[in-house]
């Protein structure tokens, strides 16, 4: 994937002053530029010891990050995790899986027309087996931090994107194959308002 950028055109401020939801997306294709850095700005990885975007307590990060390709130039139609370290993708599926994570999101229809749809799940024992049961909620914060910094890259990219928590567990959950102990937590669209 494209190296992701550290510098852009629209200071913080900015992006937070104009931040929105959006839920309706252009049919037109996403870049694959943009989506590498939105990943980046996700869950990348900013310093050789493994930091990455967002905070997490204990430096565990249990955040697996997904995209579903439907509408990326230069990126096969299909399901992929988000490697960090690497800032590279790895096919989990093929074929276009919006369709069936709108279903998922209690048919929300708009969520398939976005030209790519990111899926954060949580490895949560990786929090837990540090902190106990008090770790969910820190893995909860922590997707916060995380979709946050999703909203203010596409933002700064010109982009929209909305998040999404009410979904079925069980139907994400095999759509991504997720294994066990991998809980979804939430779906962002991204596209062109």
């Amino acid at each position: 994937m494209p190296q992701p950028r550290s510098r852009g055109t629209m200071s913080v401020e900015a992006a937070l002053a104009r931040r929105r939801s959006v839920r309706e997306f252009r049919a037109e294709p996403l870049a694959l530029d943009d989506v590498a850095q939105i990943l980046w700005a996700g869950q990348g990885v900013t310093h050789a010891d493994g930091h990455r975007t967002a905070p997490s307590a204990g430096g565990l990060y249990p955040l697996e990050l997904y995209v579903l390709a439907g509408g990326v130039a230069g990126l096969d139609t299909g399901v992929y995790q988000y490697d960090p370290e690497a800032h590279a993708l790895a096919a989990v599926a093929i074929g276009d899986a919006r369709e069936a994570v709108a279903r998922a999101a209690l048919d929300q229809r708009w969520v398939a027309e976005a030209p790519a749809v990111l899926v954060f799940a949580a490895v949560l024992g990786r929090t837990t087996g540090k902190y106990g049961e008090r770790g969910v909620r820190y893995v909860h914060v922590e997707v916060g931090h995380a979709a946050q910094n999703v909203y203010l890259q596409a933002e700064a990219l010109g982009l929209g994107t909305t998040i999404v928590g009410a979904f079925r567990d069980a139907e994400l959950t095999r759509l991504l194959g997720l294994g066990a102990g991998v809980a979804p937590l939430a779906i962002m669209p991204i596209g062109r308002a």
